[in-house]
């Protein structure tokens, strides 16, 4: 009876903060990685200012598609703000100690921008769409008041969606362990060390992946679907190449931001027999692209390289 006892008033114990353990099994060598990610940060904080600033300064690149490149941007640099500082005390200072709400506010954060950051990308499909396959409707159909509504349509759209999930997790009741083998507060990191059932936590993640992401991604492979296929029907091969070539850098940006999103949500579903492996996806998930998104379109993108030269005041000709 007294053990009963015991059980159902620990049971009924809210702990205060979960303990952000970092990479699972290196615990005790893992402040060594510190070097690399505050280095990629600085990377990309550093890039993605200078894109805003050459964008701002240079009239050319006052287009819808640059426009939207600073608001990815913008984006990609709240989402590595909101991650890498707590990840750095952790391993400078061994502050893995988090509250909850703190931890909460972190969870809505993050779904907020990557979220965002499927939209962008949606947004760039969709203009190089009406580029390629409607140049003559292009200025009557994206303009400067075609980003603005697009950009309040993403964020009403992602944080209104994301609000359930720091909401459920919340009401999930958290009576023993506050380990959470993570840098940062996941929503299934998290919930996971609950005491009652977290179906619904589960559903509604499962629900918001397909039908914000899962749209998204959709929009897009359609909107490249359509774009080959008016591409393939022009009959030079000049003219092929070089409506392909303003895609490029839309491309690659997708195909590496997708294909890290599916590849973290197969670590996290599966099995893992290297647990560290999710973990360490979705720390460098938060660093790389912010650092590799304006290099791949200030190489690929003559406008763009014109304006970086021009910014760090280099007389070299672009071809």
């Amino acid at each position: 009876m007294f053990q009963n006892l015991k059980a159902s008033n620990i049971s009924k114990i809210q702990v205060s903060e979960f303990i952000l353990m970092g990479f699972p099994g290196i615990h005790s060598w893992q402040h060594w990685l510190s070097l690399p990610l505050v280095l990629l940060y600085l990377l990309a904080l550093s890039a993605n200012i200078l894109i805003l600033i050459i964008i701002y300064q240079e009239p050319t690149l006052h287009q819808p598609m640059f426009q939207f490149l600073g608001i990815l941007a913008v984006v990609d640099m709240g989402l590595g703000t909101t991650i890498m500082p707590k990840i750095l005390a952790n391993l400078w200072f061994n502050a893995k100690a988090i509250s909850l709400p703190e931890c909460f506010l972190q969870m809505y954060v993050i779904h907020c921008f990557v979220g965002m950051e499927s939209s962008i990308f949606v947004c760039m499909a969709i203009d190089r769409y009406v580029a390629i396959c409607r140049p003559l409707h292009y200025p009557s159909i994206i303009t400067e008041s075609f980003v603005v509504k697009a950009t309040v349509f993403m964020a009403l759209r992602n944080t209104i969606s994301t609000i359930p999930v720091p909401i459920l997790a919340a009401q999930r009741h958290y009576c023993s362990k506050n380990q959470i083998e993570h840098f940062l507060c996941s929503n299934l990191g998290v919930t996971s060390l609950s005491c009652d059932d977290r179906t619904i936590n589960s559903i509604y993640q499962l629900i918001l992946a397909w039908t914000l992401m899962g749209s998204d991604l959709g929009l897009i492979i359609l909107s490249y679907v359509l774009i080959l296929h008016s591409v393939l029907k022009l009959k030079s091969a000049e003219a092929a190449s070089k409506a392909l070539s303003t895609c490029t850098s839309h491309l690659i940006l997708i195909l590496f931001f997708y294909t890290i999103v599916i590849v973290m949500s197969i670590a996290h579903s599966a099995a893992m027999s290297v647990p560290i492996m999710p973990v360490l996806l979705n720390v460098l998930h938060s660093v790389i692209p912010p650092a590799l998104n304006p290099m791949v379109y200030a190489l690929k993108n003559k406008e763009l390289r014109q304006g970086l030269y021009k910014a760090l005041k280099l007389d070299i000709k672009s071809n």
